[in-house]
This record gives structure tokens, C-alpha cells and sequence, in this order.
């Protein structure tokens, strides 16, 4: 590809990104939804102004790593601590029945292989925390009871839904179930989590020194990302997706991390905080990149849309999506109006839903069809919950918020 000619094409993909980005913002959706429509518009589906290409699957790589450690960055690790039995028993609820039902929806119903059933089973396992916190905030629910609940579990959900997409990407590439290789997985996450801590402790210590004898503009980013760099190319190196070192570079360098058994080692605020004050411009913008990416290669052309197949599956799929993160809260002792808050608030997706779909479309594991329905239950289950929330909380639950 020429390089001018590769300069328009992502020039086209931010722009698109930032202008969809901001309609569906001020139209109250999600601003990633925007930039999975920009993909949809500008590629092969409708325009085909940019088709998907290496060049753009490397930056879009870059944007889930990036993405990954953002989330790892913003982890609560106290909160993790202190989340509780309720949040504990929503996590690992809203993880396990949407992994059982989705797999039972896709294995028993449609007959699909055991590893694309795991993955169907694995991506409507997800919880986005960020539209989550962001409806919370919106109906001022965010400090009562319900909220914090809802958000000790969110962060759990964070951690078991990057595990399992580690797990799902040695199946992909194996294209086999194998105990060995969840269990070298599993190891490598375990010695990471006993490491990172006195690892971020000495790592802020020097970041900080340098910044502070530097003469140059920059070092903490300049530093950070090849901090990142360095996790994802050890993630590689020992089995794992690369994507799983960039949580781990965020999740070591967040504001307080732990380890088991209630030991922990608090790393710098001010250092924590300048470390994403400055990050956040790179992340913002390789990020989007990834959503477009996406969006450019849904191929929705090539999708039989008078196939009941696509809809069955798509309207099947949602309703265990839902259902599985619903189920949860009754196992609490909570009134009624409670327990369905609690489980409105967990059923959003977002970006690691989409993460997911992905992997499993370019590993081969989801045909374009599957590829393109599993993208239909992410949008609705983006879209849908926070409009859902708000309405229940104005008209059966304002007295949670009070």
C-alpha cells in the first residue's frame, strides 16, 4: 500500500471514529457503539471507503493492549478487598450462568463445535463497568448500596472476564480443549499477581525519579508504553494473549494493588494519577482504532439476513445474555426492587464483549454469520440497559437513590 494513501485511510478512520463517537454521545448512547457504526459506514459494508488491512489490524492491536490496560489501571484493588460476599456471589453469578446458558444456547440448540459454544458462552460474560459507573452516576445511584454492590462485582467480573479470554485465545490458536494449557495460564496469572505488586512499587519509585531529573518532556509516556510493550511481549513469550500483559502492566501500576490472603502494598496516588492523566491522549487515541477495526470487518454484505438462522441465534443469545446476568441477585437477601436493580446494572457489555467477538473472528472460530450475531447482542446489550435503568429507577426505584 502506498504510504500517502495509507496517511488518507487513517485519517478517515479517526475522523469517522470521533464524529460518530460524538453522535452517539449526544444521542446518549455509548461513544464506542458510534465508533463501531463509523467502521460499519466507511468500510466494505456500506461506503467501502477503507477495507481492513495488516497496517490496521497492528494499530487496532495496539488499541485492545492500550484498552486492556486502562481497564487493569482503573481497577480497585480495595475495593476488590473489601467488595464483599454480595459482590462476590453477583461476580462469580454473572460470570458462570451467561458462560453456562450461552454454551447450552449455542451447543444444544444449534449444534456449534465445543469451542465456538465456550466462546459465544464466554463473550456474553462480560459486564462494561464504564457505561455502568456512567448510568449510576447519571441517576445518582452510584454511593447507596445497590451501587456499590454492583460495582465491587463489576470489578471481579473485569478480572474473571480477562482470564477467560486468555483462556479462550489458547483454544483458539490450539483449536482444542486443553486442562494443561488453562493450567499454564492459570500459573503465570498466579505468579504474576504474587510479583506485580512490589514490582509497581519499585517501578513508580523510578518512574518518578526520572521524570523528576529528566530536561526532556515525555518520560512518562515514553516509559509507560514501553512498560506495556514489554508485559504483552512476556504474555506472548509464556503462552498468553498480549493483551493479557497489558492488563497486567495497568492492574500492577493502579492506584492500591493486592495480593492474597489481605496482604497489600499501596503505590504512589500522585504517581498512579499522573501516570493516567498522561496516558489517557495515547489511549484515546489508538482505542478507537480498534472499534473501527471491528466495524470494518463485519463484511455485512456477505451475511445472509434472510437467514432465520442469524435472527434465531442473535434473539436466543440475548435473552441468556440477560437472563444469565439477572439471575444473581436473588440469591441475595434484598427486597425485589433490589435485587432487579442490581441485575439491570450488570447486564450492559461493551468493550471486552467486543474483544472477545474479535478474537474469535480472527482466530477462525466465528464464521461471519456467528461473527455478525454475537456483534447484534453486544449492541443491544450495550444499548438497551442503561434506557432501561434509568426508566426503572424514575418510576419503582427513586427511593434506592435517595
Amino acid at each position: 500500500m502506498e504510504v500517502h494513501f495509507f496517511f488518507l485511510q487513517l485519517l478517515t478512520v479517526l475522523l469517522a471514529a470521533r464524529i460518530f463517537a460524538e453522535i452517539a454521545a449526544n444521542l446518549g448512547a455509548p461513544s464506542v457503539i458510534g465508533e463501531l457504526l463509523a467502521g460499519v459506514v466507511i468500510g466494505p459494508s456500506i461506503l467501502g471507503w477503507v477495507e481492513p488491512d495488516e497496517i490496521l489490524k497492528l494499530l487496532a492491536e495496539i488499541g485492545i493492549i492500550l484498552l486492556l490496560f486502562e481497564v487493569g489501571l482503573k481497577t480497585d484493588g480495595k475495593r476488590l478487598l473489601h467488595s464483599g460476599v454480595k459482590s462476590t456471589v453477583i461476580a462469580l453469578s454473572g460470570f458462570i450462568f451467561p458462560m453456562l446458558l450461552g454454551f447450552i444456547a449455542a451447543f444444544w440448540f444449534f449444534d456449534l463445535s465445543l469451542i465456538v459454544s465456550l466462546f459465544i458462552g464466554g463473550t456474553i460474560t462480560a459486564t462494561s463497568i464504564g457505561i455502568t459507573v456512567r448510568v449510576l452516576q447519571d441517576i445518582k445511584c452510584l454511593q447507596t448500596h445497590e451501587g456499590q454492590v454492583v460495582l465491587g462485582a463489576a470489578v471481579l467480573d473485569d478480572i474473571f472476564g480477562v482470564v477467560l479470554l486468555a483462556i479462550l485465545f489458547e483454544f483458539s490458536m490450539s483449536g482444542e480443549v486443553s486442562l494443561f494449557k488453562i493450567g499454564r495460564i492459570l500459573l503465570f496469572i498466579g505468579v504474576f499477581f504474587a510479583v506485580a505488586p512490589i514490582a509497581a512499587k519499585f517501578i513508580s519509585i523510578y518512574i518518578q525519579r526520572l521524570e523528576s531529573k529528566s530536561v526532556t518532556p515525555g518520560v512518562i509516556p515514553t516509559t509507560i508504553v514501553s512498560l506495556v510493550l514489554f508485559f504483552s511481549w512476556i504474555s506472548h513469550t509464556l503462552g498468553a494473549p498480549e493483551l493479557l500483559g497489558g492488563f497486567a502492566a495497568g492492574l500492577a501500576l493502579s492506584r492500591r494493588f493486592f495480593i492474597p490472603f489481605g496482604l497489600s502494598i499501596n503505590t504512589d496516588k500522585t504517581c498512579a494519577k499522573c501516570i493516567e492523566e498522561q496516558m489517557k491522549p495515547i489511549i484515546q487515541l489508538f482505542t478507537p482504532i480498534f472499534f473501527v477495526y471491528i466495524g470494518l470487518s463485519l463484511s455485512l454484505r456477505e451475511v445472509d439476513w434472510s437467514s432465520a438462522f442469524i435472527w434465531g441465534f442473535s434473539l436466543l443469545v440475548f435473552i441468556t445474555a440477560v437472563l444469565g446476568k439477572m439471575i444473581g441477585p436473588f440469591f441475595l437477601k434484598e427486597s425485589i426492587v433490589s435485587k432487579l436493580a442490581i441485575g439491570m446494572a450488570m447486564v450492559p457489555r461493551g468493550e471486552i464483549g467486543l474483544i472477545f467477538t474479535e478474537l474469535g473472528r480472527i482466530s477462525g472460530i466465528l464464521n461471519n454469520e456467528i461473527h455478525a450475531g454475537m456483534v447484534i447482542v453486544i449492541v443491544l446489550t450495550t444499548l438497551l440497559p442503561p434506557l432501561v435503568m434509568k426508566w426503572y429507577h424514575a418510576n419503582y426505584a427513586s427511593h434506592l437513590c435517595d
